[in-house]
């Protein structure tokens, strides 16, 4: 397990000039891992490089790139890929700045796209979220990501494997794939979430405890940070499929409004589960309501079926000289049947009322 470093703020870039190459986030790897794969529809190359240095040696090939970077904390790295390819300096700082919201930026050659990814802790009941960077030329994508997470490693796979249309297809087609696994990604963890969330229901309407109610607040609040980061995608692929074809081909676009209509689905998914924690909501506080109605019912029948037990001791209690029963030998036992026969027509009453159950 990779030890994070302490997370670095927006306030300590305070008075920096734009485009300022610092990191901001936590760090997540020990060590940028640089990794490039080439291909067409004839073959296909992989390297990975272990420094700045020797990634310089390389010269690119025919055909699409895909460079690849894990691990963002080091600006020199960013400095060399931004010079390779000519990138602007607000991307670079945009890329180092990993609370980026989704969106899309032209820069004329390239689009820039930020998304993020996500995934479930089943034990600890939380969702991290890592930003993932985008730059889609004519010919090359770079992927930029906080750590590695197998996000993009069955697109890897097919691509090596020669399956569907990506070794035949641009690099369009391939930053489709790669917002089309982000996309999906939301699916598992809505899953998991909405899996975990309906036995969270059971059980609270088996017994609502305070530390249900803290796992429901845990719910809302990671729902809440996917809906922060699903709603602007939406908008940002919807601005994709909308746009002119200098960036994705009228051969791609179809596959554009099909993640469109997969960020609607998760959008309509996220929504009915925030619904259902809100209903859980609801439920707890009636059933801590309904539970304080019955306690309170309980002991106001058992007051009211021993008040006129207390009154006929109270009355017995006083001290006067004459008073009915006080010199009668069985005066006690009659006192007692007294109490005991009132209190046993209370319970009577109450139990026919069904006040008792």
């Amino acid at each position: 397990m990779v030890m994070r470093k302490p997370r670095k703020l927006r306030s300590q870039k305070a008075g920096m000039a734009p485009g300022s190459l610092v990191h901001l986030g936590e760090q997540k790897t020990d060590r940028p891992i640089i990794t490039l794969l080439e291909y067409d529809a004839a073959s296909l190359r992989e390297k990975r490089f272990k420094s700045v240095a020797e990634s310089r040696e390389h010269q690119p090939g025919a055909g699409v790139l895909w460079l690849n970077v894990y691990g963002l904390h080091e600006p020199e790295v960013m400095a060399e890929i931004g010079r390779r390819f000519n990138l602007h300096p607000l991307v670079l700082e945009d890329i180092l700045n990993t609370d980026q919201r989704p969106k899309a930026d032209d820069y004329g050659d390239y689009l820039y796209l930020v998304a993020r990814v996500f995934e479930y802790d089943s034990e600890a009941l939380t969702v991290s979220s890592d930003q993932v960077s985008i730059v889609l030329g004519g010919n090359f994508v770079l992927t930029f990501q906080e750590r590695p997470t197998g996000t993009f490693d069955p697109i890897r796979e097919r691509l090596r494997a020669d399956k569907g249309q990506a070794r035949k297809l641009g690099a369009d087609y391939l930053a489709y794939e790669l917002l089309d696994t982000i996309v999906d990604r939301y699916f598992i963890v809505l899953e998991q979430i909405a899996e975990r969330t309906e036995e969270l229901e059971d059980d609270l309407l088996q017994r609502a405890t305070p530390q249900l109610l803290k796992t429901i607040h845990r719910f809302r609040r990671e729902t809440l940070t996917l809906r922060r980061a699903v709603w602007p995608l939406r908008e940002v692929i919807n601005s994709l499929t909308r746009a002119d074809q200098r960036f994705f081909q009228p051969a791609t676009q179809p596959y554009l409004r099909d993640v469109y209509d997969h960020t609607v689905h998760v959008i309509e998914s996220l929504e009915a589960i925030r619904d259902l924690i809100a209903g859980m909501l609801d439920i707890y506080l009636s059933s801590i309501s309904n539970r304080v109605n019955m306690e309170v019912r309980i002991l106001t029948v058992i007051t009211t079926t021993f008040m006129p037990v207390a009154v006929i001791a109270g009355i017995f209690g006083m001290n006067f000289r004459s008073m009915p029963l006080l010199e009668s030998p069985d005066g006690f036992l009659i006192a007692l049947s007294m109490m005991g026969g009132i209190a046993l027509v209370m319970a009577a009453v109450f139990w026919r009322r069904r006040w008792l159950g």
